[in-house]
C-alpha cells in the first residue's frame, strides 16, 4: 500500500489540504471556484484548476479505500436508470442503492438494453461479492432479460411504487448536474459520481432520526474514516 508520503510526493500542498479540498467539493454543492474561495479565506492560495486536477488524480484511489472500509452493503438492491445529456448525446446513468438508501454503485453507459443491464449486474456482483436477496426495478424489460442470464436465482420485484427509493436517489445527481452545467464527458461523469456517491454514503447519517449526541458521534466516525482513507 502506498504511504501518504509517496502518494502526495511532489505536491506543494500537504495531504490535509488536498483531501479537504476534494471532500468539500464532493460533500457540498460547490464549484471548483467556490472551493478556491474557501481555501483563500483560510490563507491557502490555490487555483480552481489545481483543485480539479487533485480530484482527477486522487479520486479513484479514495473510492477504492472508502469502498473497502464500507464493506458489503444491503441485500436488497433498488436499480434505476436515468438519462443524462453529455455533449448533445443521450447517455444513461445506471444506479443501484440498497434498502437503506446507500449507493452501491453507478455506471454511465450509452444504452439501456439487455447487454447494458448485464454489464451493470456484473459490476455490482464484483463489487459486493455476493448475490442480493431481492432486486427491485421498474418494468424495463432489459432488467428481466438480464436477470435470466445473470441473476436467475434472485427474486425480482417490479411492483408499482416499490422502486421509489432508487428514483429519489437521482435527485442529488440532478442538482450537481445543474451546478456543473452538465457533465463534459462520460468519463468525467463516471469519475465524479462514483466518488460523490461514496462520500454521501459516509456522511449521510440520518440526522433527523438521531439525538444530537449520537449524530455528532457518527459524524466524528465519518471524519475519522475519511482521514484514514486519505491518509491525511
Amino acid at each position: 500500500m502506498k504511504s501518504a508520503r509517496s502518494r502526495y510526493s511532489g505536491y506543494r500542498f500537504p495531504a490535509e489540504i488536498i483531501s479537504y479540498a476534494i471532500w468539500v467539493y464532493h460533500r457540498f454543492c460547490l464549484s471548483f471556484r467556490d472551493v478556491e474561495d474557501l481555501l483563500a479565506e483560510r490563507g491557502i492560495v490555490v487555483s480552481y484548476e489545481t483543485i480539479r486536477l487533485w480530484c482527477q488524480k486522487f479520486g479513484a484511489d479514495y473510492i477504492r479505500k472508502l469502498k473497502r472500509r464500507q464493506g458489503r452493503l444491503g441485500d436488497t438492491w433498488h436499480l434505476d436508470e436515468v438519462f443524462i445529456k453529455i455533449n448533445g448525446q443521450q447517455q444513461y446513468l445506471w444506479r443501484a442503492v440498497d434498502q437503506d438508501g446507500d449507493v452501491i454503485d453507478i455506471l454511465v453507459q450509452p444504452r439501456r438494453d439487455q447487454r447494458a443491464a448485464e454489464k451493470f449486474f456484473r459490476r455490482l456482483l464484483q463489487g459486493q461479492g455476493k448475490e442480493p436477496f431481492r432486486i427491485i426495478t421498474d418494468r424495463l424489460r432489459s432488467y428481466s432479460a438480464a436477470m435470466r442470464t445473470t441473476l436467475s436465482n434472485v427474486a425480482h420485484c417490479v411492483d408499482r411504487y416499490a422502486n421509489n427509493r432508487a428514483e429519489v436517489s437521482h435527485q442529488p445527481t440532478r442538482q450537481r448536474e445543474r451546478q456543473m452545467r452538465r457533465f463534459k464527458s462520460a468519463g468525467q461523469a463516471q469519475r465524479f459520481l462514483s466518488l460523490h456517491g461514496v462520500v454521501q454514503n459516509l456522511f449521510r447519517v440520518g440526522r433527523h432520526l438521531l439525538r444530537s449526541t449520537n449524530h455528532r458521534l457518527l459524524r466524528s466516525r465519518s471524519f475519522a474514516t475519511w482521514r484514514t482513507a486519505t491518509t491525511a
